[in-house]
Formats: C-alpha cells, structure tokens, sequence
C-alpha cells in the first residue's frame, strides 16, 4: 500500500534529540563503565562478597540483583500507556518480524557465531549458545526509551517474548546443544532446565513490575489525571530506572569479578563473537523493519528487542545447570559486559539512522516525541 509522506527530518534533529537529554542520560555510558569498574573490583578485592549476594535467591537469582532489576524496571513499565496497547497488538507486521528475528533469526545467529569463532572451547560456546536462546525481557525497554522507540509496541513485544520464553527456551536448546550439532557432526552439550524455572524468572522479572506499573498509571491518573501524572510523577521516579540499571550491573559483575580480570584473553575470545552478534542483529533487524515500511518508532523497538538478550535468565540458568564457576556462567557474564556499552552506543547510532525514516507514515507508533519527553532518568535537560 502506498502512502504519502512527509519528507524525513533534518540532519540536525537528531543531534538536538541528543543535547536535550538530560546531563544524566547523556552520560550514561560513563556512569555505565564506571558501574562495571566498580563491580569488578568488588567481586576481587571484597572478601566473601559473593558468598554473601548469593546468601539468599528469588528464582535463582540472588536477592540483591533481583531488587535491581525490579527497581529498574518498574519505572519504565510506569510509563507504558496501557490504553495505547491495542494499536500495537493490530499491527501485525511488526509482531510478525519480531517473533521472526527474535525466536528464528537470533539464536540461530548466536549458534552459528559460537561455533565458527569458539571450535576449540566447548564451554564458552555453550554459554553463549544459551545468551543467544534467552530473549530479552528487562534492559531492551531502557534502551527503547533512550532511542525514542515505540514504548507501548516495546512492552507489548517484551510480553511476547516472555510468553515464548516459557515454552521455547527448553526446546530450542535442547535443538541448538543436541539435535543441531549431531545433525552437523558437532559435539553435543545437554541442558536439562525446568520450564517451572524459566516461567518463575519472567513472572518475578517481568510480572511484578508490569503489575506495579500498570495500577500505579490506573490509580495515578484516576485520583490526578494524565497531566499530573506524566508531568510530575513520572520525572520523580524516572532516575530510579538508571538507579537499579547501575546497581545490579555492579552486582552481576562483582559475582564473576575474579574470573574476569584474571582470564582476559577467555574474555576477549567470548566478547568476539558477541560484538558481531549484536552488530548484526541490530542492524540486520532495523534494515528489515525499515523495508518492511515501518515508522522509525516500531522499527527502532523491533531492533532493540531482537538484538538485547535476557542475560539474567542465562546466567541463572548457566549455574543452574553448569556451577556458578563454570566456563558457561563466565560466557553469561560477558554477556552484559559486551551488550551493555554496545548497545547504549546503538542508541546514539539509532538516534543518528532517524533522518532516514519518512515522518507521519501508517505504521508511526503512538510514542514518537523526543527522548527528553520522559528520559530514563525522568528529566529533561533545562
């Protein structure tokens, strides 16, 4: 179907998108890096650190980092407008290409990539094989909102994910660890994991607070009205996402803070494979939603959804099944030491890949106004 237009914006729109954030947000690759700084050095030179975060647990989690993600996501789930949802669950083309990259595409990717540039260390590749099967469900809607995506199209393909999630992730690794590499003549690796376990994880991580964030916008606006609640409420517990994002990269860090900077050449070969992934993914996924006539808006959210990995999920799993000081975790740790500053960058280089989109086109996603409108630390620059 063809549909007329208004031409793309000016070059320099994206750059005032950029300067309008708040000094917060512009910096969050520096608060970022120093948060993974931190939890290295804790995980190495506090004693009994990880003993004491991983004391007590919330579906396999330790507590600590459970409270951080919760804290992280609860104001961005906030901020979803849930009466918007419906536009979103009416577009099929979007839902299509996204289960496509996300439950196709993606771990397929992964697969591929371990096996071409890690032949020789089983365990890593099985730890990344598992990054790979674990789609996003936390950080991406962060990432989403820094990039101006479509946060209603965001949450609805988080849900998504979550839901395939559960019944996916056992299959297809029983399919990528077992069936695949026998059918290729590979070596084989088993993961033996509890659906039971998986759908507790998305129900902590995700159900709790898509719950929270869901009554406080109906309580909110029902007692203060939308105005009250969007100009006041949301930029008092908007920095409490940036908050809890900190707080547990300091934590996940700290668990494998040792094995980190005492392998940094097992790192660099696990960081290879998982800088090409998201390089891929993320651009592959953008150029495809782009073809495909999507608004800059749902195409940023279908990027950003296809290329972040529930690492959470994989590390709790890696443990699980292999110790908490196997090759596997030290693979799921990595994984939000590469992702986290490449896909922050992928922000920016979003932000830059808008002028390319038409404006006002039949797919435009109901959020499509500047990061500064609601930022992740819920200010905008004065």
């Amino acid at each position: 179907m063809s549909t007329q237009v208004e031409p793309g914006p000016a070059p320099q729109e994206t750059g005032d998108v950029v300067h309008r954030l708040s000094t917060l947000d512009r910096l969050l690759p520096v608060w970022i890096g120093l948060a993974m700084v931190a939890g290295l050095l804790a995980g190495r030179w506090v004693p009994g650190l990880d003993t004491a975060l991983e004391a007590v647990k919330i579906s396999s989690v330790s507590l600590p980092i459970a409270l951080g993600l919760l804290l992280m996501m609860y104001p961005v789930l906030a901020k979803v407008r849930y009466d918007k949802l419906d536009t979103v669950t009416r577009d099929t083309r979007t839902l299509v290409l996204s289960l496509v990259l996300n439950w196709g595409l993606g771990p397929a990717l992964m697969f591929a990539l371990a096996w071409l540039m890690l032949p020789d260390l089983p365990e890593y590749r099985t730890g990344l094989i598992i990054v790979g099967l674990a789609r996003c469900i936390a950080m991406v809607i962060i990432w989403n909102d820094l990039a101006c995506g479509d946060r209603e199209a965001a949450a609805v393909l988080v849900a998504l994910n979550s839901v395939f999630q559960v019944f996916a992730f056992g299959l297809l690794g029983w399919f990528y660890l077992s069936v695949l590499p026998g059918w290729l003549g590979l070596d084989t690796a088993g993961l033996d994991v509890s659906p039971w376990m998986i759908a507790g994880s998305v129900v902590v991580f995700l159900g709790i607070p898509l719950a929270a964030g869901y009554l406080t916008r109906r309580i909110g606006e029902a007692r203060r009205g939308r105005d009250w609640y969007e100009g006041t409420f949301l930029p008092r517990i908007g920095p409490f996402a940036l908050y809890g994002l900190l707080f547990t990269i300091v934590l996940l860090f700290a668990l494998q803070g040792d094995a980190i900077t005492s392998q940094p050449f097992d790192v660099a070969r696990i960081a290879l494979p998982l800088l090409a992934y998201f390089a891929i993914m993320w651009t592959g996924s953008l150029a495809l939603a782009w073809a495909s006539g999507l608004s800059y808006e749902r195409s940023t959210t279908v990027a950003f959804t296809a290329a972040g990995n529930n690492f959470e999920l994989a590390i709790a799993v890696a443990i699980a099944v292999f110790g908490v000081t196997s090759g596997e975790a030290l693979a799921g740790v990595v994984g939000p030491l590469i992702e986290v500053p490449v896909l922050v960058g992928l922000v920016y280089v979003s932000l830059w890949a808008r002028k390319l989109f038409p404006r006002g086109g039949p797919h435009r996603g109901p959020h499509h106004g500047p990061a500064s409108d609601v930022p992740l630390s819920g200010k905008a620059r004065s």
